[in-house]
């Protein structure tokens, strides 16, 4: 098994520097939708300079480099062991170089590790065994302030009038979003679990978050709805950064899972614009970043 540290800490740099394309035209997208002069329009020009000048210094995107959650499928006979090492490595280079910022700190004793390693819980890793021969590994950082107004409701929530149906998975949606206001960061993006547990409906709903935007879900009633929370996010005012406009949320992705009969849970993953996810791909002698 060869040591991918160096090209792991090549994903780090990308992710936490330079915002993925489909992301960026969603942003820039969203300039045009807002008034001349505006508020919201300055907030999202800002947001795009921001993006060309961290790409073109290799810098963060945002101050908040995010925790980093990494997903790993890996070929069968390869060590988890040596990979989780090899990524820890890589973050503490990266953490090194500036490319990561130090957010690693003890819950209990309120101290930073100063490297963004603390314990065996951060970063978040995840295996998954594939068929086949190619490693992925994918990475998120997902910022503190979007993290903090992520939002779970067991159903019926009659506070909302919300049912345990697809409507009532609406209203929680967008009652989330609508608590969020400015503090998510927007424009943002939406990912949604719909059944599981408590804990494997949270996981699901950052899982949906690597799926590319504008790729609609499978099934025609999530792909509906997911469209319908974009659109009707968008008329709630809250706008960039909360400064009011157009644009609040660029997409919206569901995932829907089984459930006990007893529970019926809705989470929301709140996303801000500092959409910062990215993959690598290892084949043989080939990598691929993307």
């Amino acid at each position: 098994m060869r040591d991918l540290t160096n090209e792991i800490l090549e994903l780090i740099r990308r992710t936490s520097t330079n915002l993925p394309a489909d992301i960026e035209t969603k942003l820039r997208t969203a300039v045009e939708k807002e008034t001349p002069g505006s508020a919201a329009r300055g907030a999202l020009e800002t947001i795009i300079r921001n993006v060309e000048l961290s790409r073109a210094q290799s810098t963060p995107i945002c101050q908040d480099t995010g925790t980093p959650i990494f997903y790993v499928y890996h070929p069968e006979g390869w060590s988890t062991l040596k990979l989780k090492a090899q990524i820890r490595s890589a973050m503490e280079e990266a953490t090194r170089r500036n490319y990561m910022r130090p957010n690693a700190v003890d819950a209990i004793y309120d101290k930073n590790s100063g490297n963004n390693l603390g314990g065996d819980d951060f970063p978040s890793i995840h295996f998954e065994e594939v068929e086949g021969q190619e490693l992925t590994i994918e990475l998120m950082l997902k910022g503190g302030g979007c993290e903090n107004v992520g939002a779970q409701y067991s159903l019926p929530d009659n506070r909302l009038g919300a049912g345990r149906d697809l409507g009532g998975v609406r209203k929680v949606v967008l009652d989330a979003v609508q608590r969020a206001q400015g503090q998510g960061c927007a424009p943002g993006i939406l990912g949604v679990a719909v059944g599981g547990d408590r804990g494997s409906s949270y996981y699901k709903s950052k899982e949906v978050l690597f799926d590319q935007l504008d790729v609609r879900n499978p099934d025609p009633k999530l792909a509906e709805l997911e469209e319908r929370l974009t659109r009707e996010a968008n008329t709630l005012g809250i706008g960039p950064m909360g400064f009011g406009g157009q644009t609040t949320v660029i997409d919206t992705k569901i995932a829907g899972m089984h459930r006990l009969p007893a529970s019926f849970f809705v989470s929301v993953s709140y996303m801000c614009w500092a959409y910062r996810r990215r993959k690598m791909t290892v084949n043989g002698t080939e990598i691929q970043y993307d």
